[in-house]
């Protein structure tokens, strides 16, 4: 069984950072592909960033490109998004997702384990 805790959310102004963290325990990490999905209030969970297995490739979905990173220690276990230049827009909670499929997609059906999530909000 695995499972995923995230930290890291909390009240943040407008153009500033904040570094979400996601722990991972249970099966080798390594078998992972990780991700991070939002959800704001009365929308659809979106796609946020994923990375593949060995951390050197990633994918971003278009509302955070360029502002957010995910980056993964395969030693720790842990995934991690850096997000800058943080809109009001960003407000959402923030879930860490792992998916075993060999060719994933960005719906949330291609991601089998999820974390509980943890609240980001930006403030103007």
């Amino acid at each position: 069984q695995v499972q995923l805790v995230e930290s890291g959310g909390e009240l943040v102004q407008a153009g500033g950072s904040l570094r979400l963290s996601c722990a991972v325990s249970g099966r080798p990490f390594g078998v992972y592909v990780m991700g991070w999905f939002r959800q704001a209030p009365g929308k659809e969970r979106e796609f946020v960033a994923a990375s593949g297995r060995g951390g050197a490739s990633t994918h971003y979905g278009d509302a955070v490109k360029d502002r957010f990173t995910i980056s993964r220690d395969n030693a720790k276990n842990t995934v991690d998004l850096q997000m800058n230049s943080l809109k009001s827009e960003d407000t959402a909670v923030y879930y860490c997702a792992a998916t075993t499929l060999e060719f994933w997609g960005t719906n949330r059906n291609d991601w089998y384990y999820w974390g509980q999530g943890t609240q980001v909000t930006v403030s103007p």
